[in-house]
């Protein structure tokens, strides 16, 4: 097997999440097993629906609240620390039993840099993954050490956004 290589995309501008999307329908087009971690997200969105419909996409995400981190509880948080680290575990499991060619950690910047991620095992991860798997992390503010260790680093620049004219997101483009 080739050796997989690691990828970060990160910044404000819109498109982390597409491109690591995007590079799940490829990889799965490829007949690649594809695993998609959502951290810190639980709301419906429009991806979700196309993705039960792709042949080797697995996708894991929730939350303890369908609320942003900085308006939960104690006790919100503990248990979404939990639900993202099943979900982190579950992942590398598939991993590691060969049931993975491409691991998306969707938003897992923000969750490790949040302390909602367990930091000792995502680090071993980034470090110490299989060498053959494609791995994908995506997050608003990069981090050294992983940005280090990866192959590529990509920074989305928002420039221009509707968020700055009071418009919302649309259901099909933003979710």
């Amino acid at each position: 097997m080739p050796k997989g290589l690691i990828h970060v995309y990160y910044g404000y501008g819109k498109g982390k999440t597409t491109a690591a999307l995007g590079l799940a329908l490829r990889a799965s087009g490829c007949g690649k097993k594809v695993v998609l971690v959502q951290f810190l997200k639980d709301s419906n969105t429009g991806e979700l629906e196309s993705l039960r419909l792709i042949p080797n996409i697995t996708v894991l995400r929730g939350t303890a609240a369908k609320k942003f981190v900085r308006d939960m509880t104690p006790e919100e948080l503990a248990e979404t620390k939990l639900i993202q680290n099943k979900n982190l575990t579950r992942a590398l499991e598939l991993a590691e039993g060969g049931g993975c060619d491409l691991l998306i950690l969707d938003e897992a910047l923000d969750a490790y840099q949040l302390g909602l991620l367990d930091s000792d095992m995502f680090l071993k991860l980034v470090h110490h993954k299989p060498e053959s798997l494609e791995l994908v992390i995506t997050g608003h503010k990069p981090d050294a050490q992983i940005s280090k260790a990866a192959d590529y680093v990509t920074e989305m620049t928002k420039i221009k956004h509707p968020y700055d004219r009071g418009i919302t997101g649309r259901r099909g483009v933003e979710f």
